[in-house]
């Protein structure tokens, strides 16, 4: 089945407000879907953790957001992009309680939990790319 996009919209992440933009363009495209609050919140969380990584880690970045159709059910896709400093291990990552920064190192097994497809592209020195998908609960 083919998957399509309905809308995309790139953000910057250049400074810590994106991090607020980014949250806030998801939480929107969601509630106007019609995503139930429990969707709607899982999805905000993980876009808001994912968008704050790119900011800690990288410095700067992007993401795409896009709304997309496939098989009659509705979602929302999210990439992040940055150049930063890529992970060397993303297994260990993705296990939880892995941080290169200070702090608990729950930001991607968190996410992960929150949405239906996580998936990372990553390689020390080469930039990470991460990319979520939540589909709707209908209210």
């Amino acid at each position: 089945m083919a998957t399509r996009v309905l809308s995309r919209q790139e953000m910057k992440i250049d400074c810590e407000d994106d991090v607020l933009l980014v949250r806030r363009r998801v939480q929107m495209l969601a509630q106007q879907r019609g995503f139930d609050p429990f969707a709607t919140a899982a999805l905000t969380t993980a876009t808001s953790e994912l968008t704050r990584n790119v900011w800690i880690h990288a410095g700067r970045g992007q993401a795409v957001v896009e709304e997309i159709a496939e098989g009659g059910r509705c979602g929302i896709r999210v990439q992040f992009r940055d150049e930063g400093p890529g992970i060397a291990d993303i297994e260990r990552a993705l296990r939880g309680g892995y941080s290169t920064a200070g702090s608990l190192g729950l930001g991607l097994s968190g996410s992960r939990r929150l949405v239906d497809h996580l998936n990372i592209e990553s390689a020390p020195g080469r930039g990470t790319v991460v990319t979520i998908l939540k589909w709707a609960r209908l209210r």
